[in-house]
Formats: structure tokens, sequence, C-alpha cells
């Protein structure tokens, strides 16, 4: 600090107060922060996206946009060490022998960083900065996300009981959208969460559990897998299972409990479409057992019950684009309800058609002339 104070205080220098603040700010996270200086970005609540493509090239995402750091890393060994610092913080190990790292910051932020030796122009950082204050249904009412007719149907549908599955782009709000429609789970229920990182904050749920994945370690050992997550979920008697998000074979046991009485679980994936992720469901089951597509296509038919579709816009907005009853497999395509779809001015309407599966709201006391 004496040593800022010397130079700046020279005579050859004339910088403001509000400069001279931000030098030391900016020396302290360098020298004595373990997120070095990507700290006053994290810890600034208007950036929901850093993205980080070697020492050179610094990027933000705000409610603006899209904007650039100017003011990179002195190094590679630099941004390597930051990256380290946030492994070895969630007990997770980055190196060239284990060049990916899926983790999260003590905030509930979600970080995912490629190593050099993978990353052909340095090593790639990319942090998912989540709300403090999450938001609700209601507030995605408010600001457009889908209409209150939409929302009191889900809300229904989840009181109920029906199997979600919420798809989506990157970035589309797949798991905020899936956080909110958790606040309408009965509260005396058993809910156990599987997920990658931890992201989901069921704050209304007291019969809670939640457990995420964790990586090998450079000996190879200590895997935990989301598959083995779900698979020891249905001994821990739950009512329903939440998977944050499936990517690969763990589909396979993701609809074995959803189809063996855990009425009400939820999940997300990434896809284009309904139709899209569908496909998808297939492709990440056939990574598990190489069964006959009808067998996987039955499996689907019969775990899932509604299929919510976001997308996000050119201007930024996500928005439900389609939801959809998933109902059978004829004829080589999904037989589908569509329950609410975009107009042609890119408003979302119901389509007018009724749940056609009406077993779960007549378990719950709903009456067979429900508008649903």
């Amino acid at each position: 600090m004496e040593l800022i104070e010397d130079t700046v205080l020279d005579d050859d220098y004339d910088l403001e107060l509000q400069e001279y603040e931000e030098l030391i700010k900016k020396v302290y996270a360098k020298t004595r922060s373990k997120l070095g200086m990507l700290e006053p970005y994290i810890n600034d609540e208007s950036i929901n996206e850093i993205m980080v493509n070697g020492k050179d090239h610094f990027f933000f995402e705000d409610s603006d946009g899209i904007g650039f750091v100017f003011d990179c890393f002195d190094s590679t060994e630099e941004l390597e060490e930051i990256i380290r610092n946030i492994a070895a913080g969630v007990h997770r190990e980055i190196n060239e022998m284990n060049p990916i790292l899926d983790a999260r910051l003590a905030d509930g932020s979600r970080v995912n960083a490629v190593y050099k030796n993978v990353a052909v122009d340095g090593p790639v950082l990319t942090i998912r900065k989540f709300s403090k204050d999450r938001i609700t249904i209601d507030e995605m009412v408010g600001h457009g996300t889908l209409t209150r007719e939409c929302a009191d149907f889900l809300k229904t549908l989840v009181e109920c009981g029906y199997n979600i599955f919420v798809s989506g782009g990157t970035s589309s709000g797949k798991t905020t959208f899936l956080n909110a429609l958790s606040d309408y789970i009965p509260q005396e229920e058993r809910v156990i969460v599987i997920e990658d990182s931890t992201e989901l904050q069921l704050e209304r749920i007291e019969n809670l559990v939640q457990m995420e994945c964790h990586n090998a370690n450079t000996m190879g050992q200590g895997q935990i897998s989301m598959d083995m997550l779900i698979k020891t979920s249905l001994r821990m008697r739950p009512d329903r299972i939440i998977v944050g998000e499936v990517r690969g074979r763990e589909v396979a046991d993701m609809l074995q409990a959803m189809n063996t009485g855990h009425d009400g679980s939820m999940s997300t994936g990434h896809g284009n479409s309904v139709a899209g992720m569908l496909r998808r469901l297939e492709a990440m089951y056939l990574m598990s057992a190489q069964i006959p597509m009808d067998a996987i296509r039955a499996q689907i038919v019969e775990g899932i019950d509604i299929m919510v579709h976001l997308g996000r816009l050119e201007n930024g907005n996500r928005r439900v684009i389609e939801v959809q009853e998933l109902l059978d497999f004829e004829n080589g395509k999904y037989v589908l309800n569509p329950l609410f779809a975009l107009d042609s001015d890119m408003e979302l309407v119901s389509t007018g058609n009724r749940i056609r599966s009406r077993g779960k709201l007549l378990l719950k006391g709903m009456d067979d002339d429900c508008r649903l």
C-alpha cells in the first residue's frame, strides 16, 4: 500500500481520488484475493455471466448485453491460479490430467473451466451467476415470461403430481424456471434434489435432501456421478425426485424414477424444441444401455407427462415458448397434445385443449369438469 501511495502521489501522476481508490482495489484483488481481478465482477449484482477466453479476452453479460473488459490478466499463470483456487474451494482439482472443472462458488454461482492443454487459446473460465433473490412465477408473469393463465395451469399440474420436463437452449432460464415451479410442491412432501452443482433453492420444503456430483481425483477415485445419485435416491423414500439437468446416461435412471411411483418429479435438459428434446432423450438413454428404441420410447412416454419449452428472444427476454402433454408414440412420431403455444404476435396463448391424462387430477380430488 505504501508503494502505491508513493507512486500515485508523485508529481508525475495526476490521479483523481476515485481513480486512486480503483487502483488500490485492483492491486488488492490481484495480490490478496483468491479470485483475483474477477472478484469485483463476481460481487457486482448487475452482472449475470462472466466469460474468460484466455488471459486477453474477458467478457461479461448484464442487462445491457455482453461487454468487454479491457483490463485483462497479466499472464496465463495468473488466470490458472484463480481457476485452481476456485477448484480447491470446493475440494476439486483441475490440471492437465483433469482439465475440465464443473463447480460452484460460495454464493451458488456455477463455474465451468477448461485447462490450457484442452483450450487452444489458453484457459477458459465461465461463471454463471444467480440472483440472491429467488425469482417467483408471479414475478415471471410480471416480466412476460409466461401468462397468468399458463402459470395457474402449471401450478395445478405440480400440485397434482404430473411429471414435468423443462427444455430450452443455453441461458434460456431452465434452472430458474424449475426453481420457481418448485414453490408449488406441497410442503409436507419429501423431496430429493440431484444436481451436477447445487443451484436450486427449495427453501419452502422442510423434508429436503440435496446432493451433487463429484469428479474423480487425480488417482481416478471418488467419482460420484448423477446416475449413482439417482439410484441411491430411490432408497431414501422420496415423494418427488428433482434432477437439475440431464446430459447423458443418467436419463435412464431418471425415467426409471419417474416410472416407479415418484409422481411430481421434474428435470431439465438442453433442446431446441419439445420434439428435439425428446429425440435427445432417446440418444442420451442409448448411452446407458443398448436396448430396443421402442422400449426407450415407452419409458419416455410413461415417465414424462408435461413438456415445457423455454426460449430466449432476440432482445434477450426469456419466454415460455410451448407447453405440451406427452401422450404416446405412434407411427414413428410422439403423440403430443399442445396446451400453450405462441401465436402470430409472439404471445403465449392457450390452445383450448384439455389435459387428456386426467388420472392424477382425479386422485387429488379434482372434478372431471376441471377446466384443465
